[in-house]
């Protein structure tokens, strides 16, 4: 398992593993906002929104992108922006199903590494406090993450 830089022919495989990478969150996100709030945030559907969303994270030209590949298979990906002294992971997913261990933390690595050669001295990554986001809270702090503030974000549908 080796990280290597972004390719343009990588985008749909990055696309694809975003998607499944995010089903649980859609469906939590559906379950606890409801279809119309759903429907407004994600209008091309839960199924390929967290893809469409990375693919314009990429041709937007403002994120840095890798992607952990094992045999020849991208099986995850990780995007991430620096401004000044702050590096902030963002979007990143590993493949489901693969077996393998330790992607996350190979993604991390690589990223707060390229933080470092950019002389980053703090890094930042924002996820949710839900269920669906708690694999992700436990590689973030298996990683070396440990301070945290918590927030909430509150909809409301106008009429």
């Amino acid at each position: 398992m080796f990280m290597r830089e972004y390719r343009e022919e990588d985008l749909e495989e990055v696309m694809a593993v975003a998607d499944a990478g995010w089903r649980s969150i859609r469906q939590m996100n559906r379950e606890a906002l409801g279809d119309a709030v759903s429907d407004v945030l994600n209008p091309d559907g839960d199924a390929r929104s967290k893809g469409l969303q990375v693919k314009a994270q990429i041709e937007s030209g403002r994120y840095g992108i890798a992607v952990c590949e094992h045999e020849g298979v991208i099986v995850g990906f990780i995007t991430w922006t620096v401004d000044g002294p702050v590096g902030e992971i963002c979007n990143n997913a590993s493949r489901q199903g693969t077996g393998l261990k330790g992607i996350g933390q190979t993604m991390y690595r690589f990223v707060l590494d390229e933080f470092r050669r950019a002389g980053v001295r703090i890094a930042r990554v924002t996820t949710g406090l839900d269920w669906a986001h708690a694999p992700a809270r436990r590689a973030y702090e298996r990683a070396g993450f440990k301070k945290h503030l918590d927030f909430t974000t509150y909809y409301m549908e106008l009429d």
